[in-house]
């Protein structure tokens, strides 16, 4: 394929330079001179390993060369990288001038052009950056219709410095946000022979997904040094724990955990979470990372309290109140901290659980419940159809596969607000209200 790539920085030199090793014809384009009269030398505008001799290869096979001629590289390609810089502003925002420019000058280039081409926008961006600034931008400068007339894509990088060249052959994933399907398949053409699972999806959803992997690892390195912080001064080498640590693929390092939802409860986690930031705190080690883990926690009770509220029923039937499906633990659950709070609201509350019940409860177990909610046994019911037939909002509080068909037997005016994601649907206004979707 004939692909122009604007911007020679870190991400521009190092996937122009793969993108000519794979046999593409690839054109460089950069409004500053010496790194277009690097290029066409041979030699390369960043240091990273290996992709010296990339660069000096390509331009000797004549399949990389460079210019600041935009009409003439838009006019020699199929398709248009955007990998100029999104660098921040004083408020923490991104300035997006850079991206903004270069869409004014491929759309004023695309004017005169017939044949279908493709823009892909590289450059790291937040979700609604495509469709709030770069589609309006391509389509005012060129008067065109993005989809129609000419293709547009989001296609996230995830090179690492140091490794850039490798992580370009050997991504975890490969991702397209597309606005239309022609354009996604050429895109994707491009990867087909990359061993990586490759996601086509929406743009704002590209967008999101590179954000959530860069504070990921941010996250990553914060809490792997709180806990060395910790396990140093308690005399422990704080590698041994997190290596043994990384060896659990099947829980800390897996998909568990890792989805959108309700907030976490039960007898270990915020109990864990709270003894370990006191032991933190008694040995004078600041761990704001773990101390934010509860008043993140709280957030989503107090964000799933107000999702409620604001139904306007005061007739609420809540399905599942243990902290997860398939047990009785009532301890810590969020949803307790729920009904306690609807109650002394003035709320009218119907619960149902098929996991619980008071007459089976021991210990600590029925004394939480029991000094939390005294009168709980005046509220539960002993079905669905029960709390349905009371209930103008009622709220899916676990995961148990019973639930999966509430939103089938719901009558006009009821509404459901689900807390766990018990079907796979997106919210619908007035009926349907996903917590995180």
């Amino acid at each position: 394929m004939k692909i122009s790539i604007f911007g020679l920085g870190y991400v521009g030199a190092v996937s122009a330079g793969c993108l000519a090793r794979e046999g593409h014809s690839v054109i460089g384009v950069d409004p500053y001179q010496p790194k277009v009269d690097l290029i066409n030398a041979g030699q390369t505008p960043v240091i990273e390993a290996e992709i010296g001799g990339i660069v000096a290869t390509a331009v000797q096979n004549g399949t990389l060369r460079a210019t600041n001629d935009v009409q003439e590289a838009v006019n020699s390609s199929d398709m248009s990288f955007i990998c100029v810089g999104t660098p921040s502003l004083i408020n923490g925002g991104l300035d997006l001038k850079y991206v903004r420019n270069v869409c004014e000058q491929i759309g004023e280039a695309l004017k005169g052009k017939d044949d279908f081409h493709v823009v892909v926008a590289r450059s790291t961006m937040l979700p609604g950056s495509m469709l709030d600034v770069v589609i309006p931008t391509l389509e005012e400068s060129s008067g065109m219709i993005a989809g129609k007339d000419f293709g547009v894509c989001n296609n996230p990088e995830f090179l690492r410095e140091g490794t850039a060249v490798y992580d370009f052959y050997n991504p975890p994933k490969t991702v397209i946000g597309e606005t239309d399907t022609r354009s996604g398949d050429l895109l994707a053409s491009i990867y087909e022979n990359m061993d990586a699972p490759l996601i086509k999806t929406d743009v704002k959803t590209a967008e999101m997904v590179k954000y959530s992997d860069n504070v990921w690892h941010a996250l990553k390195v914060g809490f792997a040094n709180e806990i060395g912080n910790i396990s140093k001064a308690v005399g422990i080498d704080g590698h041994k724990v997190m290596e043994i640590f990384c060896q659990d693929t099947k829980l800390n390092l897996s998909p568990y955990y890792m989805k959108p939802g309700f907030a976490f409860g039960g007898s270990c986690l915020p109990k864990d979470v709270r003894a370990l930031t006191y032991k933190a705190h008694s040995l004078d080690i600041g761990v704001p990372i773990l101390e934010s883990i509860m008043v993140s926690n709280k957030y989503q009770i107090e964000r799933g309290l107000a999702m409620i509220m604001e139904k306007g029923n005061k007739d609420v039937g809540i399905l599942g109140f243990s902290f997860k499906a398939g047990t009785d633990d009532l301890r810590e659950s969020p949803l307790v901290e729920i009904i306690e709070r609807l109650l002394g609201k003035g709320y009218n509350l119907k619960l149902y659980d098929r996991n619980v019940n008071l007459a089976s409860l021991v210990g600590a177990n029925r004394d939480y419940i029991l000094n939390q909610i005294p009168h709980i046994s005046k509220l539960m019911v002993d079905s669905i159809d029960e709390v349905l037939e009371q209930s103008g909002t009622i709220v899916i509080g676990n995961g148990d596969s019973e639930f999966s068909t509430v939103l089938e037997k719901i009558k006009p005016g009821q509404v459901v607000v689900d807390l766990v994601r018990i079907v796979p649907g997106r919210s619908q206004e007035g009926r349907y209200d996903g917590i995180c979707w």
